[in-house]
């Protein structure tokens, strides 16, 4: 795990706030590990939206998009009904991937750190592919870093 990780949360961050269900929860009401990929998923995804692409498709129909490398951290367990704040920030956006910096946390203190790099790929070939103009240059707008 990269040092880089544990360096605190940028206050303009993209945050999206998710509540904790039974359903995330193992048996002893502690979210099961995995479904901190889904809050994640669920944050890059409303990032996307608050950018102006609502769904796949609206960003172009030839590319797809997919997790090619990830890094997490898990500092602290979140329970069931607690109140989470999920953040995606652009940290750095190549030609053909987006590095993003997210963090899980419960009132200001961090849960779960992680860099998440999405490649783009071509739909028929799967083969890396450009990411559209539109968004890339989006992207980079709100980006920690830029490329």
């Amino acid at each position: 795990m990269p040092d880089t990780l544990s360096s605190p949360q940028a206050p303009d961050a993209f945050a999206w706030p998710v509540r904790v269900y039974i359903e995330d929860t193992d048996a002893g009401g502690i979210v099961f590990y995995a479904n901190y990929l889904r809050f994640m998923e669920r944050a890059r995804t409303e990032l996307l939206r608050h950018l102006g692409f609502p769904r796949i498709e609206t960003i172009d129909e030839s590319v797809m998009f997919v997790v090619h490398r990830l890094s997490l951290a898990y500092r602290q367990p979140a329970e069931l009904d607690d109140e989470l704040t999920v953040t995606a920030i652009p940290e750095r956006i190549g030609n053909t991937y987006m590095l993003f910096r997210q963090t899980v946390s419960r009132g200001g203190v961090i849960l779960v750190e992680a860099e998440v790099q999405v490649a783009c790929i071509h739909r028929e070939t799967r083969k890396p592919t450009r990411l559209p103009p539109l968004m890339r240059q989006r992207l980079e707008s709100v980006s920690s870093q830029g490329e």
